[in-house]
């Protein structure tokens, strides 16, 4: 009665908050939500927890294009990562952390800690970063059983609201109270101030003049501080390392996020390489004239940083300085020695692609500069190091005793690292970054679920563990599948057989040899032959009914991709019908922390995949291609879930392809070959492989097109190329060559290898440039270096050169001999796709293909401009 009698009490919910009479009743509606939540179970809190990042992933990129339509600010391609990352890291982090109940409890000393919530949070959010931001701080206060209500800044209102709309949505849908979280629909300082005075503690992010607000508001507040990262590079760092990574930083989204570096010092012995390499990779240096003319528009006449450099390209803010620069410059760089920052702009915090440059005599001199930037202009932040840490372990740790910061990274991107959980795993992720007591903060950690203690964090980079991931068997040789199907019976005790094949396949007798074998063992069999090519979910559907009727305990995949892709996705849901589709598509960054996690495979029926071409490497790979046929949309589906119990690659199956499919699949797995190599998840145990399977396609595929099955070696041959290849790329992964010809397959109909093919020769001309705009984040992917590894390729295939360059170009010759060999066209144009047709839908394509789950492994992060610019080159077979 006492809480229905307080719920009566509240005022109406106003229609839009702008005033400070209808703040304070949506404050009241929140309170009121709250008081309800803070009852809800870890379990409760959890299911929300999940839909709440669930759709902020999924609306990533629509919030990052709205996010930079209404700030002018930063890279849609880079917002679109941080809104990815403030949904799946946090998720990934915090999804078994315990935040309802009891946390602790010692009976034999008597203690218990008890978790209760905080009540409503006010938060403030900034304009560089305001849909990532305002996902963040949603997520952990869902996780923590607060209510939330955002203050967005002027500039950012319409894409903060978006994204906090988006979460709220979901959390109620998943059981959350309707009044949760809120915002104030028309903000300004007034307002902003006022809900910082009326809720229960505030969470800002933004300028020192707000987080000094935040902390005069009279509640527990939880602001941080300006940063101003230097990074030094010492004598033993190594160079390549350290300037592409300071690069990769400082240019994501234009260098808003607080933590990227804003100077660089180097000690002078490699002060000249260092500058080279940051020309070399397409970072201008300023003349003094122009310096001059950047350092009066970095700040404004209150000492502040100027907004209109902030999250601009370079080119932007050099047209805005008075004089001009390449257009596709990474960032302006200022040599400079004056540390003061009230007399050198440069020494300023940016938040742009403008960085400063000193030279030191030596390390110790280098840290007396990175300390006073520090000191002067972003005490508590971040500092980062590029050292040795076998030659230099005690510059490490002298520079981790003098520098005032709560983050210091050793040898890893600021921005990227300081937001941690990408460089290093056990730095927590979080877009709140404190800097602890000496930056007046509350806080020193990066902000998540709990907030305790000044601590100071070392975090070095490190690459993580890597993996083989395999079906359980794999058995080879031409004539070997009736011994290795001898096993459903001998080593799995099967009773019943469900077959997915093709028509084609069906009718023409390739299952027969299969049934029969079945029939002998006394295994009773049902065969699905609806499978068409590029399988649609009404296909899989269809399937799993039949699949549910008749309840087998193995499925058997008769076929090329399609027949596999169909089969697996027909085994999900036969293991688990719960499973929503749209969960298992969800595309991912790191495979290891996916919000959704796959349902175990195998209890019901185990997989086992024949394959009949030799080309897609499916009946060894976790992946799965399914077509929605009411959208046209190809999803790649992947996890090691997914991996075929059993894997036959019989050449007997495969002797009579046809000709265009022998071709098709045949440049389909050398594709293969070429992205896996190229990954960033290539490693020792991969790059073997894509060699063999390169090279075995290079001898024989010529051979197996002229001849047949009249060449049994170049079958033969064939079959281990596409299963060795395929073991290379389910454990390597692909690149944005399969991604684009998921999209070119699915809106005109073009086979899949030869869509790879189409585009193949292009994606290798954009992956070896050694100055791309972007390079892909994996730990163990230091610098571009995709030229040198196209070269490798070249090198074991005995193609000639002088240099890396001409063995890529013989590389990419050899190649269009092989599909002008195989009857491949050379354009897209010359396939037969209208091109009126194609440009129609290229946009959509292009945004399509960028967030394909392939796209994630390539070696150059793509913008989509530039995915545009690879299709029609490939259309009209321009270089």
């Amino acid at each position: 009665m006492a809480e229905k009698k307080r719920a009566e009490e509240i005022p109406a919910r106003p229609e839009i908050v702008n005033s400070t009479e209808t703040l304070m009743q949506r404050i009241e509606e929140v309170k009121a939500a709250q008081r309800k939540f803070a009852s809800y179970s870890q379990e409760q809190v959890d299911k929300i927890f999940l839909a709440a990042a669930t759709a902020a992933t999924r609306n990533r990129i629509a919030l990052a294009k709205l996010a930079v339509e209404e700030t002018k600010m930063g890279v849609v391609e880079d917002k679109v990562i941080k809104n990815h990352f403030a949904s799946e890291y946090i998720y990934n982090t915090y999804k078994d952390t315990k935040t309802c109940g009891i946390l602790e409890e010692d009976t034999s000393f008597g203690i218990k800690k008890i978790i209760e919530p905080v009540g409503v949070i006010a938060a403030v959010i900034p304009t560089t970063n305001p849909t990532s931001t305002a996902i963040f701080k949603a997520l952990i206060s869902l996780k923590t059983r607060n209510g939330i209500i955002f203050s967005p800044h002027p500039g950012a209102r319409r894409c903060t609201i978006a994204a906090a709309k988006v979460v709220l949505d979901a959390a109620v849908e998943a059981g959350a109270p309707s009044g949760i979280i809120a915002w104030i629909d028309e903000p300004s300082i007034e307002l902003s101030v006022e809900v910082m005075k009326s809720t229960d503690m505030v969470l800002a992010t933004g300028g020192p003049g707000m987080v000094k607000s935040a902390y005069s508001s009279g509640n527990p507040a939880v602001g941080v501080g300006n940063g101003n990262t230097p990074a030094l590079i010492d004598d033993s760092a190594d160079v390549l390392l350290a300037v592409n990574s300071i690069i990769h930083s400082k240019t994501f989204d234009n260098g808003t996020i607080c933590a990227s570096e804003q100077s660089v010092v180097i000690t002078d012995k490699v002060y000249d390489q260092c500058k080279k390499e940051f020309e070399n990779r397409g970072c201008y240096i300023l003349k003094d004239d122009e310096k001059d003319l950047v350092r009066k528009i970095i700040l404004n006449a209150a000492g502040n940083i100027n907004a209109q450099i902030v999250g601009r390209s370079p080119w932007q803010i050099a047209k805005l300085a008075g004089f001009e620069c390449p257009k596709d410059t990474k960032m302006l760089i200022g040599e400079v020695t004056e540390l003061d920052v009230t007399i050198e702009p440069f020494a300023h915090e940016k938040l742009s692609p403008i960085l400063a440059m000193y030279k030191s005599k030596d390390f110790e001199e280098g840290l007396k500069i990175a300390e006073r930037l520090v000191i002067d202009g972003g005490i508590g932040h971040t500092a980062v190091l590029y050292a040795d840490p076998s030659k230099s372990p005690d510059k490490i740790k002298l520079f981790e005793e003098t520098m005032r910061t709560c983050r210091i990274l050793i040898n890893t991107p600021s921005s990227q690292g300081g937001i941690g959980d990408i460089y290093n795993f056990r730095l927590l992720p979080s877009l709140t970054l404190g800097c602890g007591s000496w930056a007046g903060n509350s806080v020193s950690e990066n902000v998540g679920v709990k907030e305790l203690l000044n601590i100071k964090t070392v975090a070095e980079r490190r690459e993580n563990m890597l993996w083989l991931r395999l079906p359980e068997k794999i058995y080879f040789k031409k004539g070997c599948t009736p011994v290795a199907l001898r096993e459903l019976k001998d080593v799995y005790n099967k009773k019943k057989a469900f077959i997915v094949t093709d028509t084609f396949l069906y009718k023409n007798g390739y299952t027969k040899a299969i049934t029969d074998h079945l029939d002998s063992m006394g295994i009773v069999h049902h065969t699905f032959f609806d499978v068409t090519p590029d399988p649609t979910l009404a296909c899989a559907k269809a399937g799993a009914a039949a699949l549910t009727a008749f309840a087998p305990d193995v499925i058997i995949a008769v076929g090329g991709g399609s027949a596999m892709d169909a089969a697996k996705i027909m085994w999900i849901m036969y293991e688990h019908p719960e499973a929503d589709f749209n969960d298992l598509a969800m595309r991912f960054m790191d495979i290891r922390k996916r919000v959704y996690v796959f349902p175990k495979m195998g209890e019901k029926a185990i997989m086992v995949c024949i394959a009949t071409s030799s080309g897609t490497g499916s009946e060894v790979t976790p992946f799965a291609i399914i077509t929605d046929e009411k959208t046209s949309t190809k999803y790649s589906i992947a996890d090691y879930a997914l991996l075929p119990t059993m894997a036959i690659s019989d050449a007997e199956m495969m002797m009579d392809q046809p000709r265009s499919l022998t071709a098709s699949s045949g440049i389909d797995a050398l594709t293969h070959a070429l992205e896996a190599y190229a990954s960033m998840l290539a490693t020792d145990y991969t790059d073997g492989l894509a060699l063999k399977a390169a090279k075995l396609v290079f001898d024989y595929l010529p051979r197996a097109y002229k001849y047949g099955r009249d060449d049994i070696e170049a079958r033969e041959k064939m079959a281990n190329a596409s299963t060795i290849a395929g073991i290379a790329f389910a454990n390597a992964f692909l690149g944005v060559c399969h991604s684009m010809a998921h999209k070119l397959g699915a809106h005109h109909h073009v086979q899949h290898g030869v869509a790879n093919a189409l585009l193949i020769t292009e994606v290798m001309r954009y992956n070896s440039a050694e100055v791309p705009k972007k390079m892909g984040t994996f730990p163990q992917y230091q610098y571009p270096h995709t030229l040198q590894r196209y070269a490798e390729i070249a090198s074991y295939l005995g193609l000639s050169g002088s240099n890396d360059q001409e063995k890529l170009d013989c590389l990419i010759a050899k190649i269009e001999e092989l599909k002008a060999t195989v009857g491949i066209a050379r354009s897209i144009r010359e396939h037969g796709i209208d091109e009126k047709a194609f440009l129609e839908k290229l946009d959509l394509m292009c945004e399509e293909a960028f967030d394909d789950q392939c796209t994630g492994s390539n070696p150059r992060y793509p913008l989509m401009s530039e995915i545009k610019e690879m299709y029609l080159a490939a259309y009209y077979g321009k270089k």
